[in-house]
């Protein structure tokens, strides 16, 4: 079997493994966004690697979340564990076929990637603000925007974009999805994370509309 002990020996200044060693991530929904952070996630070098998500995958799931043809009819957790083992065979994966519950024990590291915001408001009140590292994915259509809590100021940002449920097209990631736009959003997230890693600045709330090419900042750590 090859050694695959440089497997990251490109990118060890920018994602210092000592760092990343230390980091247990819980991905909540591997949908759209979700599917790419647990791939991207597990491309890094991520050694431990938690899913969470009841779905099943749908022939409306292949262009806009990117699953295979073969994925049909599985659980989107094994289908996208499935799929991190072969980029990452070391790393470790609990899949969860389930909803996302209050008790449930979760990683140092989250990445919360739902379709709704009273679902992104009950895992921000029970788990999300007690996590080192908290990322937020939303998108529609061509639209994003990554929200991150991860010190005091983020912290106290994060709740103020829990919109009530009549403004929820703003944080939809189901109802118009691209492929393209799902990628763009999780790499500002493992970017965001490598950031946090390294002690450097990040832009907590980030707004893209990669239509008209318009990128807004509201808020920078």
């Amino acid at each position: 079997m090859q050694n695959l002990e440089n497997r990251d020996i490109r990118q060890r200044d920018i994602i210092p493994p000592q760092k990343l060693a230390q980091c247990r991530a819980t991905v909540i929904g591997v949908g759209s966004i979700g599917r790419q952070v647990a791939l991207q996630l597990a491309a890094i070098g991520t050694p431990s690697l938690q899913l969470i998500d009841p779905d099943i995958v749908a022939i409306e799931n292949l262009a806009s979340q990117g699953f295979l043809e073969d994925d049909l009819g599985s659980a989107k957790v094994h289908a996208t564990a499935s799929m991190c083992h072969q980029i990452n065979s070391q790393i470790d994966i609990q899949c969860e076929q389930n909803r996302f519950r209050r008790s449930g024990a979760v990683g140092n590291i989250i990445f919360c990637c739902v379709d709704s915001i009273a679902t992104r408001r009950i895992i921000w009140e029970s788990v999300g603000r007690n996590a080192e590292f908290f990322v937020d994915g939303r998108m529609s259509a061509e639209v994003l925007r990554v929200l991150i809590a991860c010190d005091p100021t983020s912290r106290a940002n994060y709740p103020t974009t829990l919109f009530a449920a009549g403004e929820a097209y703003r944080g939809s990631c189901t109802s118009k999805s691209t492929i393209f736009c799902a990628n763009v959003a999780a790499g500002l997230m493992i970017s965001a994370f490598s950031n946090y890693l390294r002690a450097v600045p990040i832009d907590s709330d980030l707004n893209i509309n990669l239509l008209t090419n318009e990128l807004a900042i509201v808020h920078s750590l």
